[in-house]
């Protein structure tokens, strides 16, 4: 009977807590997290402020105070909701730029500088630059698609080299796309310096293949119009990476591969209209927010484990993972008080994954919360059935209820986010909603979703280290002819005496690739090593 009593009380709080939007026929569940009603209620005034500050977001108030400028990702589906006229008409004709570009080059009228058409593209781009764009392609594009895509999101030469092996003979027809707001960023610089090589080394213009998206007048902007460059588009200042996707960096990606770029702008629409409700509710997006909060204790106290059940959606928790964690990843609240706020994102996919971490998940440390990301559509056509009245589809949905409850019974909390079928729209509307759960649960805690002081801090330290690389070469060279030195006499002569262990791993690295410098001495014992250059 307690069985009984239990399932009709979960069955009564899955009535009284499912969100469904009819439009899109996205379900959200968050019945199976632990939170009552007085939490909502103690919650409600902050939810009233987060809703306040989302309506003056959307007018177009400062949000990112770093670099004083405004946050308006929203307009991107919207552009009447944009604040100038000048926006409104930048966004809707960058779109339609985008959608004619992608058809010319689809038809050949777009083509190489030797003829024929385009049948591979590289996009070079970093963090959302490329995580946005690789999570939407792996999601939606056709099979076959009209171009194959590769990405070179990082500066490792190894992996640049493996994407460029894996179109070897095809150079000559493979469209680049370089995406950098300022086209300072290292990451897409280094790719786009390391692609044009390539194409050098066969002969080819780069130019004749290349295409920037990139702020009006950056560095890049400035390169690509120089040299004559296919096409340039502009990546407004008002859209953060993280938020980008359906702006010109996402957008244009996805319109090469045939995508349909705008269902995924309708469908973003249709749910950025359903939580901007300014109801707990009624809003799916202050219901994630709600969940995240009682979970963490709005501290962040435990994990998020995103599990899409669905291959094609394998990506989105690594798309989540910048999009939450560098949204809300702070030092400091608003009022500059040492808070630490954040909320720790990671996943895969299921059913995959409960044959990897779930066990430590169902019976190891509970520091986490789950969402499972189901998709009730299985294929297109018929499935066959595996056992008698079951199919591959009925044992991954299987899978994912059963893993819920068995999580659930051993005091494991989930979300539950169901969308009918993987389609622009239904892409378009899940970006959406994280986009402002974000930005709810980032008022309510009292952070900044919309800078990012940790990561340029990160920049700053790595130019430092690159500066000191240049500081310790020359002294070598200086040096070449006397006897080697030690790494604290090399520090102390490149005015770095406190930078002796940053120095040592410089110069390992160098020496690593056969850069000029040589050790002698015990490497087990770096202190007692000396260095020299040796001219190559």
């Amino acid at each position: 009977m307690a069985t009984v009593a239990t399932g009709a009380l979960l069955w009564q709080r899955y009535q009284d807590w499912l969100y469904y939007h009819p439009g899109l026929g996205v379900y959200l569940d968050i019945s199976r997290m632990r939170f009552d009603d007085a939490l909502v209620s103690q919650l409600q005034p902050k939810f009233v402020k987060a809703f306040a500050d989302m309506v003056a977001l959307e007018a177009g108030a400062i949000a990112n105070p770093d670099e004083q400028r405004m946050v308006g990702h929203y307009w991107l589906r919207n552009p009447a909701l944009a604040p100038t006229p000048e926006i409104a008409t930048e966004i809707t004709t960058t779109i339609d730029s985008i959608a004619a570009f992608a058809r010319q080059v689809h038809s050949g009228a777009i083509h190489p500088p030797q003829g024929g058409k385009f049948t591979d593209l590289i996009v070079i781009g970093i963090g959302g630059s490329a995580l946005g764009p690789q999570f939407v392609a792996e999601a939606l594009s056709p099979n076959p698609p009209p171009l194959n895509i590769h990405f070179i999101d990082n500066s490792d030469p190894t992996g640049i080299d493996r994407v460029l092996s894996r179109i070897a003979g095809r150079l000559n027809t493979t469209l680049v796309v370089v995406i950098s707001k300022s086209g300072g960023t290292p990451e897409p610089r280094n790719g786009m310096i390391e692609v044009r090589t390539a194409y050098q080394a066969q002969g080819l213009d780069f130019a004749g293949y290349a295409v920037a998206v990139t702020g009006t007048d950056s560095q890049l902007d400035r390169v690509a119009a120089a040299a004559g460059w296919i096409a340039r588009f502009p990546m407004p200042d008002w859209v953060g990476g993280r938020t980008s996707e359906l702006s010109s960096v996402g957008l244009l990606p996805a319109a090469l591969q045939g995508i349909d770029i705008h269902g995924m702008l309708a469908g973003a629409k249709e749910m950025d209209i359903a939580t901007r409700t300014p109801d707990i509710k009624t809003n799916p997006a202050a219901l994630l927010a709600l969940a995240w909060y009682a979970s963490g204790n709005g501290k962040g106290e435990k994990d998020m484990v995103v599990l899409p059940y669905k291959d094609s959606l394998l990506l989105f928790s690594r798309y989540l993972q910048q999009l939450v964690m560098e949204s809300l990843g702070k030092e400091d609240d608003l009022d500059g008080n040492k808070v630490y706020q954040g909320i720790a994102v990671y996943g895969n996919k299921g059913s995959t994954d409960q044959h990897a971490y779930v066990q430590q998940l169902r019976e190891g440390i509970p520091n986490f919360f789950l969402t499972f990301i189901e998709v009730l559509n299985d294929r297109e056509g018929i499935s066959p059935e595996i056992d008698p009245g079951v199919t591959s589809g009925d044992y991954l949905s299987g899978f994912l209820q059963g893993t819920r409850q068995a999580l659930y019974e051993n005091n494991r909390d989930s979300i539950a986010v169901t969308i009918p079928i993987v389609t622009p729209q239904t892409v378009g509307a899940l970006i959406a909603l994280y986009e402002r759960a974000v930005g709810l649960y980032a008022s309510i805690v009292n952070v900044n979703a919309y800078h990012q002081p940790g990561v340029e801090a990160g920049k700053k330290a790595a130019a430092v280290i690159l500066q000191l690389q240049i500081d310790v070469v020359k002294v070598l060279q200086e040096t070449r002819i006397s006897a080697p030195l030690t790494l604290s006499e090399l520090a102390i002569k490149a005015g770095a005496p406190d930078r002796v262990e940053a120095i040592y791993k410089i110069l390992r690295h160098l020496q690593a690739n056969d850069r000029g410098v040589t050790f002698t001495g015990d490497p087990a014992k770096p202190g007692s090593l000396r260095v020299a250059w040796v001219d190559r």
